[in-house]
């Protein structure tokens, strides 16, 4: 079920993330509350995708791949006969959003300078392959517990 979202803002899926286990049932995780799956994420792009008019679009919108979005393109002819293809054809499928194009697809993905296709790559990676990335720990020397995102803040970063 989704829940109705303004324009740019990041949808939710009512989808609770707990842990598995006794200590877990019925509290909705550690801290006692559910937090929604979050399926869509912002980015903005090195470069920037020039459209057709010479527009620059930089931020857009990429959601969570389900497993067909991953099967689907490997029946691309595209994909067959360059295997290389397929992070193109893939990332036309999760973009949801760039700039004002609603209509993402593997065109305009092709499109795309060399460094906004690296950046979606690294972008879908570690949205997708890597999960949550944020991990709590302590500090050795005064015991404060906090969060720490091991996935950084832009790329490079960790």
């Amino acid at each position: 079920m989704r829940r109705q979202t303004a324009p740019g803002a990041l949808a939710e899926t009512e989808l609770t993330v707990g842990q598995a286990g006794p200590a877990a049932a019925g509290s909705g995780g550690p801290s006692g509350h559910r937090e929604p799956l979050r399926t869509e994420f912002p980015f903005d792009l090195p470069r920037g995708y020039v459209d057709d008019s010479g527009q620059v679009h930089r931020s857009g919108v990429m959601r969570l791949s389900t497993a067909r979005d991953e099967l689907v393109p490997l029946r691309d002819d595209r994909v067959r006969e360059n295997p290389a293809y397929l992070s193109v054809v893939l990332l036309g499928r999760v973009v949801v959003r760039l700039g004002t194009i609603t209509d993402v697809h593997a065109g305009i993905i092709e499109d795309m300078f060399a460094s906004d296709l690296a950046f979606l790559q690294d972008f879908y990676r570690r949205i997708n392959a890597e999960g949550h990335t944020r991990a709590q720990v302590t500090c050795p020397s005064c015991a404060t517990a906090f969060a720490v995102d091991l996935a950084g803040g832009r790329l490079g970063e960790s």
